[in-house]
């Protein structure tokens, strides 16, 4: 760590919180955390956090406060309910808002903190799951002021491989669509290309081998399709109703934009028989239970 960054927040400790929470202990910065679930809270004071009350008390605490919260309602939440970001914030103090969310909904809560309290707002959803978090090789994509986004860029740099300013507030969201888009559409055609070559004899085990090299190759044939091949389904890096919830996101966006997006639509479609199954908590790449004779 070589910058002024002394104080850094957390809000929410699940999966993706606990692992950049302990990344960023590794990286010798202070951290003070919160989760409204204190067993979690729990699991990270022994790891070395610093577990505050409330997010306020977060606030209060941090110089950048990150938040990683499963929903827009619960960013909503985190901001603005009693004891919530905005009753201790300051223009001297940074928001970044790693969940991902509405784009418009974000737009009007970072102008509507900004005017509260003058606190800057950056959203910046990221791709990799926890074991990236905690390696500190995330993909992320942000929306934000320029001047803000370089003020909080050393500290995001200790969580990603690349961090990309995508333009102003919103932009960060509206790119990690294009993200599902691209990653949930390619989870469900891993998992038909799988199975094809299962029920036709092939050993798909070397599959990633004999096509990475060629236009097949990608990270999720080479990282994910190995897990799908010995259905290794956990420690689950996301959860299908997480999932689902952004695919829905997708569909918005593209109808408020009038654009066609009929392979994610059928993504969308496979990813609530999977939850309607009672299968929400799995894995996305569980996907592939869909295909299978057992789906549990």
């Amino acid at each position: 760590m070589t910058d002024d960054i002394a104080e850094v927040g957390l809000i929410g400790l699940g999966y993706m919180g606990s692992a950049m929470a302990r990344r960023l202990l590794a990286r010798g910065r202070r951290v003070t955390g919160y989760d409204i679930d204190d067993a979690k809270n729990k699991s990270l004071a022994a790891s070395g956090v610093t577990i505050a009350g409330s997010p306020a008390a977060v606030t209060r605490a941090a110089d950048i406060v990150i938040m990683s919260v499963t929903s827009t309602s619960a960013v909503k939440e985190a901001v603005f309910d009693d004891g919530g970001v905005a009753s201790a914030g300051t223009s001297a103090k940074i928001l970044v808002d790693l969940s991902t969310t509405d784009a418009e909904k974000t737009r009007v809560m970072a102008a509507r903190l900004k005017e509260q309290t003058g606190m800057a707002w950056i959203d910046a959803p990221v791709s990799g799951g926890p074991p990236a978090a905690e390696t500190g090789t995330l993909a992320m994509m942000a929306g934000g002021a320029a001047e803000v986004f370089d003020r909080a860029r050393p500290l995001l740099e200790d969580l990603t491989a690349k961090v990309t300013l995508m333009g102003p507030i919103g932009a960060g969201q509206v790119t990690k669509m294009v993200n599902q888009v691209l990653v949930l559409t390619n989870f469900a055609v891993l998992a038909e290309a799988l199975k094809l070559g299962e029920n036709a004899g092939v050993d798909v085990a070397k599959i990633p081998d004999c096509l990475g090299d060629g236009y097949a190759g990608s990270n999720l044939l080479r990282h994910m399709f190995p897990r799908m091949v010995a259905r290794q389904y956990e420690p689950p890096a996301a959860s299908a109703r997480q999932l689902l919830k952004d695919l829905d996101m997708v569909y918005e966006l593209a109808r408020a934009t009038a654009t066609p997006t009929p392979m994610c639509d059928q993504a969308r479609l496979l990813y609530r028989i999977l939850v309607s199954r009672g299968l929400s908590e799995n894995d996305p790449i569980a996907i592939l239970k869909l295909f299978d004779k057992d789906p549990v």
